[in-house]
Formats: structure tokens, C-alpha cells, sequence
């Protein structure tokens, strides 16, 4: 058996779409993990393909998975151990269940949302905490997302969703503000449609993406202000103009002239209502108090309802393929911002099945992580047989082995050397005559090491040189290496036994046990004229930066 390395290497009427989509979509009663209705699609695919599909993965290769995908680190020795020595027919659902339920869940997707919808472009605590406290108590995705769109900048609560939007109209040194920018990252983030294209003239290669979706769009976000802090408002905040006319534009191709009214993209136009010089304001804008005013007719608010509805295809289509993406390395559609008519889904009904139940379960991102893991889709292995054909990702008959973002492989490392507590919770610092590492400052240097560039997308992390010198130089890692009261280094160097040291050491790092070759290299590098503690830290650092570390199998 040998390990597969992934590859290297986007309507007109919603109306029409959601018609196919609902005459592909099968009962969604049938929809559960139980019925196995993802497991049957894909299998379909991979036979009429001829491929064979992986076998099951086995214990150790899941579990390490399962806790980073839903924990954003990997168990310990001793969570390890039981698990693998767990004969319970059922233990794979128990697991799941019980990481679902637990605390650090909520974090782990909120963690990676902030990555998909921020790109890298900020970091903010409150917004993280709002994130987070979405995730805990499970908020359907189109309440999320409408939050977001239509922040609410007087609700101490949900005031912390508004930094999608002022974060990315933040100006720049002299440049414009970034109007254009927020009107493609919605149609990417929660339609998957990147219309940049569309801001001058018909998208040249996709036939449904038209300059009248980017403007619709645009001209909702061209219409607020950001507003810094002060008075009433405790963050940068924004302001919404009065709307009374339509978006003029011209195609710099054909100068075809256009003109539209705020839209959802691919999707039928919004009125702007006729009103009243006493109808147009429900707070009317006050130049001695500098109060903006806030319009009758709100776009913005207008938009986010009809974005978020179930009568909008997209919207459950992209989230389901970017968790679908999140857990299994290739989202159904890809990429996942390129959804239209010329690039369908993987397996179509699979994906139509799948959006449809999202919609009818009020957009339960719990709900649909569940089917997620518990397939046998999800947990197949890496591995396939010499001799087998390789296969293309699209009919996932192997997992994809997925590198760590550098939130996980944070968490993972201090995991796997025993540090976790005392540097994320603060714990057993107590007599250890030595400073403190502080987790935010730990974590800000893993991100400038391993995280993507600004705006960039963090569909795939790569190994860099910068990362590579990290690991050889942090001050963090060294200290890690060293052997303290209750971390890995400690434990190994009490262990007189090679065998239960290479356990111990494997089981904390890469959540398996040894192999027989494995055992026999960990006793050789053991010489008993070698320094034992050095070789030990060496063993840590090596086993922690290897590639089966920095990957998610």
C-alpha cells in the first residue's frame, strides 16, 4: 500500500436552475447518513468510471481526520489509545457525536469560516467571538449570512458581524475604496459566483455570468459609508444612502449601455419603490448632529433577504460546497466560486439532494457536517493498493490527503508536545521559574509562517522555506523540545523501553501506533552512547515537522 499525494493543479434565470435542480433531487427523506445516499452517489460514479474505490481507513488514519477537522487539533496519547483499543461496533459515531458536542467544535468553525470569508485580510476578536457564538448555538446559515450583509451596528451582539464589510472598505493609503472588492467577495463567498469580470463588460468565457449581475450587485455597496467610531456607535460602522434611481453602465467592449436596479445576482431585479418626499426617510439625515439618516427603502437589507431565500439556488448550493470542500479537500463544484451552467456539480443530484435538504432543515451547517463524517466517502482511506488505476479527485475513491492550516498545525503542535495547556489555557505555569508564552503572540507567529498571503484564497496551504526555517529557529518550537513537567519530552525521556517510547511518541503525534519498521528505527537512533535527551528532542522535532504531520489524511 502507498499514500496518493493530491494533485496539484468556473440563468439566466434562478427560476430555470431550481426547476432541474428539484427534478434531480431525490426524496430528502432519504437523506441520512444511515441511508447511505452520499456513499451510493459517489459509488455509482467510481463504478461507471471502473475505478475501485479505497478501502475503509483504518482507526488511527480516522480519528486523526475526525479531531482536526471538528477539533482543529489532534487527541492525545491517551485519547489515542482509547480509541484504537475501543471494540465497539458503533465507536466511529460515538466519536463523532462526542466532538461534535464538545466545546472546542464551535472554535474549530468559526476558526475556519474566518479563514474562508476573511481570506487573511484582518483579524478581529470581537468578530471572532461572534462567530464563535454563532457556531455554538448552531444559527442557520441564512440568519448568519443576513447578519452579516445587513449588519445591525446598534445590537451589541450582532454588531460584530459588520466587519466582513468595513474591513474590506477600509481605504488603503490613497487608493478608491474597495467598492469593487466586496461586490465580488459576496457573489464568491455566498453564491459562488466571481463575477470580477463583470464590472465592464460580459464575462468572456462564462456564458450566464453578464455585466448587469456585477453592477445589481455593486450598486448596493457603492451606496454606503463607513463611518468611524463615535457617539452611539463603539466600532467602525457603516451608513446607507438613498437609492432612487438606477445603476447606469456601459460595456467597455461592444459600449452597450445598461442600466439596473439592485439585484441578486443571476436573479431577478429589485424595485426601487417610488416614495413620497415624507415616505423617502425613516430617520431623516441631521447635518448639525452628523446623523446619516436612515433611509425608507433599504438595498442592502432588501438584498440580503433575497440572497439568503430558499428561492435563490445558489445560496445553499455554494454553502454545501464549501463545507463539502472543508472536509473532503475538492468541493463538488470547482472551483468553488466558478458555479454555473457549463461547470457542473461532480455528481449533480448528489449536490442537488444535498441543497435542497439544506434548505429544508433551515440551513443547518450542524446537520450537514454530520452527513459529512459519518460517510463512508469521508472516511475512506489515503491508501490504495499497488497495481490500482489512478483515479481523478473528482470521483473521490481515495482521501485526499489535505495539508494543516496553520491554526491546526498550531494547536496539533502543541498537542503533540505536551505544551497545549500551558500555552492556550494558561495551566501549570505555577514554580516552573521560567516566562510565560503568550498564546496570541505563539499564534501570530505561526500564522506569519504558515498562513497565506493576504486575500488570497486558503484553498490549499503549500510547505514553504519560510516555514521550514521556522521550524528550525521559533523560539516557541525550541522550547516545546525541551523537557518540562508533564510535555512529551519528559514522558519519552522516562520511558527506559524503546518500544513503549516509540508508542508513546507516535501515539502522541501522529495518532497510530508504530509500525515494526518504525519501532526498529526509534531503537537504532536510541544508541546508548548517543546523548538520550538530545536524541529524544531530535526525534520530536523530526517526527513534527515531516510531511505526515503537516497533512490531515
Amino acid at each position: 500500500m502507498r499514500s496518493i499525494p493530491p494533485k496539484r493543479a468556473f440563468r439566466r434565470t434562478a427560476v430555470l436552475l431550481a426547476v432541474v435542480f428539484a427534478a434531480a433531487c431525490p426524496d430528502a427523506g432519504a437523506l441520512t447518513a444511515d441511508a447511505g445516499f452520499i456513499d451510493g452517489q459517489v459509488m455509482a460514479k467510481a463504478q461507471a468510471a471502473k475505478v475501485s474505490v479505497a478501502p475503509r481507513s483504518d482507526d488511527g488514519e480516522f480519528q486523526r481526520r475526525l479531531w482536526l477537522d471538528l477539533m482543529g487539533t489532534i487527541p492525545d496519547a491517551n485519547e489515542a489509545r482509547r480509541f484504537l483499543q475501543d471494540t465497539a461496533p458503533d465507536k466511529r459515531r460515538a466519536l463523532v457525536e462526542r466532538l461534535m458536542a464538545d466545546p472546542r467544535f464551535p472554535i474549530r468553525m468559526a476558526e475556519a469560516f474566518h479563514v474562508q470569508l476573511m481570506e487573511r485580510a484582518g483579524d478581529d476578536e470581537q468578530w471572532l467571538a461572534y462567530l464563535t457564538a454563532s457556531m455554538q448555538a448552531n444559527k442557520p446559515w441564512d440568519v448568519l449570512v443576513r447578519e452579516i450583509l445587513s449588519p445591525d451596528f446598534n445590537d451589541e451582539q450582532k454588531r460584530p458581524a459588520g466587519y466582513f464589510m468595513t474591513r474590506r472598505l477600509e481605504k488603503i493609503g490613497s487608493q478608491e475604496t474597495d467598492y469593487p472588492g466586496l461586490t465580488r467577495d459576496v457573489g464568491r463567498m455566498f453564491m459562488g459566483l466571481d463575477l470580477q469580470c463583470c464590472q465592464c463588460h460580459n464575462h468572456l468565457t462564462v456564458k450566464d455570468y453578464k455585466q448587469v449581475d456585477f453592477n445589481g450587485l455593486f450598486l448596493v455597496f457603492q451606496n454606503l459609508k463607513l463611518n468611524e467610531p463615535g457617539g452611539d456607535h463603539k466600532t467602525k460602522w457603516l451608513s446607507e444612502g438613498m437609492v432612487e434611481a438606477k445603476f447606469e453602465f456601459t460595456s467597455v467592449l461592444t459600449g452597450a449601455k445598461g442600466a439596473t436596479g439592485p439585484r441578486v445576482p443571476l436573479g431577478a431585479e429589485i424595485e426601487i419603490p417610488a416614495l413620497s418626499e415624507s415616505e423617502r426617510w425613516v430617520v431623516p439625515p441631521d447635518k448639525k448632529t452628523r446623523n446619516a439618516g436612515v433611509p425608507r427603502f433599504s438595498p442592502l437589507r432588501t438584498l440580503s433577504e433575497k440572497l439568503t431565500s430558499r428561492e435563490n439556488p445558489y445560496f445553499a448550493r455554494n454553502i454545501v460546497n464549501r463545507l463539502w470542500w472543508q472536509f473532503m479537500g475538492r468541493g463538488l463544484v470547482e472551483p468553488l466560486d466558478l458555479n454555473h451552467a457549463a461547470n457542473p456539480a461532480s455528481h449533480p443530484e448528489l449536490m442537488a439532494a444535498l441543497a435542497a435538504t439544506m434548505g429544508e432543515r433551515e440551513f443547518d451547517l450542524r446537520w450537514l457536517v454530520k452527513e459529512i463524517v459519518l460517510s463512508e466517502t469521508y472516511q475512506r482511506s489515503g491508501r490504495r493498493s499497488d497495481g490500482d488505476a489512478e483515479a481523478a479527485d473528482d470521483l473521490y475513491a481515495l482521501a485526499m490527503e489535505r495539508q494543516v492550516s496553520a491554526e491546526q498545525f498550531l494547536k496539533a503542535f502543541l498537542t503533540a508536545t505536551g505544551e497545549y495547556a500551558r500555552v492556550v489555557d494558561g495551566k501549570g505555569w505555577e514554580e516552573m521559574g521560567e516566562p510565560r508564552q503568550d498564546f496570541k503572540k505563539v499564534r501570530a507567529s505561526f500564522l506569519r509562517a504558515f498562513a497565506n498571503a493576504a486575500k488570497e484564497p486558503e484553498l490549499r496551504a503549500s510547505p514553504s522555506l519560510r516555514g521550514a526555517l521556522f521550524l528550525r529557529n521559533n523560539t516557541t518550537v525550541l522550547w516545546a523540545l525541551q523537557p518540562r513537567k508533564g510535555n512529551l519530552v519528559e514522558r519519552l525521556s522516562a520511558l527506559q523501553s524503546p518500544d513503549a517510547l516509540a508508542e508513546e511518541a507516535y501515539l502522541s503525534i501522529f495518532s497510530r501506533l508504530p509500525t515494526e519498521e518504525e519501532r526498529r528505527d526509534v531503537q537504532a537512533i536510541l544508541n546508548p552512547t548517543a546523548d538520550r535527551g538530545k536524541t529524544i528532542s531530535q526525534l520530536v522535532w523530526a517526527m513534527t515537522a515531516s510531511m505526515e504531520f503537516f497533512t490531515n489524511h
